[in-house]
C-alpha cells in the first residue's frame, strides 16, 4: 500500500478500491511496466488446466520411473541399491496421493459452487 506523508499528523492513504471510503480519486495499485511484466508472468503461467495436465503427467511418470526400477530390481538386481527402490515407490506414492487430495478438494470445491443455497 502506498502511503504519502502530507503532513507529520496526517497520512493520506492511496485509495484503491471504489467499496473503500475516502475523498482522494481512485488510483491503480499496479503501474504501465508492472502491469505489462505482470501480464506476461500470466501468460508463461498457462491456464490451470495446462498445470493440472502437467501435474498429471509428471505423477504419471514417477509412477512408470518406478516400475521400470523395480523391474530391473528383479531381472539384475546388483545393478539396483534397494534404497532408490524405495525412494522412488515413496515419491511415486506421494505423488499420487497428493493427485489424490487435489482432484477430491476440486470436486468438493464444484459441488459446494453449483449447489443452490
Amino acid at each position: 500500500m502506498n502511503v504519502t506523508m502530507s503532513s507529520v499528523s496526517q497520512i493520506q492513504m492511496t485509495r484503491t478500491n471504489p467499496a473503500h471510503v475516502g475523498s482522494a480519486k481512485l488510483t491503480s495499485v499496479i503501474s504501465g511496466q508492472e502491469n505489462t511484466n505482470q501480464i506476461q508472468n500470466e501468460k508463461n503461467m498457462g491456464s490451470f488446466e495446462s498445470y493440472l495436465v502437467n501435474a498429471v503427467s509428471s505423477m504419471n511418470s514417477q509412477q512408470l520411473d518406478v516400475g521400470r526400477v523395480q523391474e530391473k530390481l528383479i531381472t539384475d538386481p546388483d545393478s539396483v541399491d534397494i534404497h532408490d527402490v524405495t525412494t522412488a515407490m515413496a515419491k511415486a506414492q506421494m505423488s499420487l496421493s497428493l493427485a489424490q487430495t487435489v482432484i477430491d478438494r476440486l470436486i468438493t470445491g464444484w459441488n459446494e459452487l453449483s449447489t443452490n443455497r
